[in-house]
């Protein structure tokens, strides 16, 4: 579990097939191999590492899930219980890739609007919260094809999105107790088919 706050941006090493190598400072002072990283939202397990880097395997599904495209990782170390939640609960699991559509200044602020699929709209609502590459963000105002955030000067600085231009991908994550309630208010009542076959044995 991670709360969406960034430690530091590593900096790509290797991409070879399915391994990662992703070079990074902070994140190492206490890492040990199996513990997860959320990269750039993405939850890794550590695999290797070494004084300036950590490498993880990714699978095929993380790679059709999500984008690895940039050269800039969002990096988190998992949250440890006792520990300030200073963003909100993220699993590290991306549910879609959606891509930067504009980025505007709104005062001291950035306003940032990203396109994203109607299957992961459906979880966004304004004013809940959205992760985007691991970022802990809320949301301004959900579209039917499109959301926006807006991102303090600090949050940009300490991010990649530092590097992200119109047209840049990012990684999302809508919020858990979203997806709970989708699917609570989608569920269909089937038969229990258990209960059926316990019965049809003499069993119950």
């Amino acid at each position: 579990m991670f709360t969406g706050i960034i430690e530091e941006v590593g900096r790509l090493k290797n991409l070879d097939g399915g391994r990662i190598e992703i070079a990074c400072e902070k994140i190492l002072s206490d890492m040990t191999i199996g513990d997860s990283i959320a990269t750039n939202g993405i939850c890794l397990t550590v695999v290797d590492f070494g004084a300036d880097y950590f490498a993880a395997d990714v699978m095929p599904e993380t790679l059709r899930r999500t984008s690895l495209a940039d050269k800039n990782f969002n990096l988190e170390r998992a949250v440890k219980v006792g520990d300030r939640l200073g963003g909100h609960i993220v699993n590290g699991h991306i549910d879609g890739v959606g891509k930067v559509m504009s980025i505007r200044p709104e005062g001291n602020a950035l306003l940032i609007d990203v396109a994203a699929e109607r299957s992961l709209l459906r979880q966004i609502a304004s004013k809940g919260s959205v992760a985007l590459d691991g970022i802990s963000l809320t949301v301004v105002e959900a579209g039917a094809d499109s959301f926006s955030v807006s991102m303090i000067p600090h949050t940009r600085e300490v991010t990649n999105f530092k590097f992200k231009r119109v047209g840049s991908l990012v990684n999302i994550e809508t919020d858990v107790l979203a997806k709970y309630v989708e699917r609570l208010l989608t569920f269909k009542e089937t038969p229990d088919l258990t209960r059926e076959l316990l019965e049809a044995n003499g069993f119950i």
